[in-house]
């Protein structure tokens, strides 16, 4: 597995899909931090990190959807940055993903962060992917 990150996104797209209410994927501290981000802005129900499962580790995700609609609360996951093409951007080109409805995920040298967050901290980095 070249790209981990794409992996965690495909997974998740994936079962979401599939109106599955929970998915496993394998840790990482960078998936942690972008898991985290996910459930702080409103897009998954819950999480849980599971140490215990092997030596790796592993994420459990509660997906989130409408209760009436049962439509998810992410309806778009793209990966920006690839191992065969990295995307950079300084504080001032740093995108908006629809018009700020949307967040980015940036890796900077202060952490893994939104879009807003690192024009806040005044610090770019590499775009990991939109959500939205």
């Amino acid at each position: 597995m070249t790209d981990t990150i794409s992996d965690y996104l495909t997974r998740v797209r994936n079962a979401i899909k599939a109106n599955h209410r929970v998915v496993e994927v394998p840790s990482s501290r960078m998936k942690k931090e972008i898991t985290k981000i996910l459930f702080e802005k409103g897009y998954l129900l819950n999480y849980k990190f599971d140490d215990a499962v092997n030596s790796q580790g592993v994420i459990k995700i509660a997906l989130k959807y409408h209760p009436v609609t049962k439509q998810s609360a992410i309806r778009g996951l793209l990966r920006i940055s690839k191992p065969g093409l990295r995307k950079y951007a300084g504080v001032d080109r740093i995108p908006r993903v629809l018009n700020g409805l949307g967040v980015a995920i940036v890796s900077t040298s202060k952490g893994v962060m939104t879009d807003k967050e690192a024009r806040k901290e005044n610090v770019g980095g590499e775009v990991l992917c939109f959500v939205y």
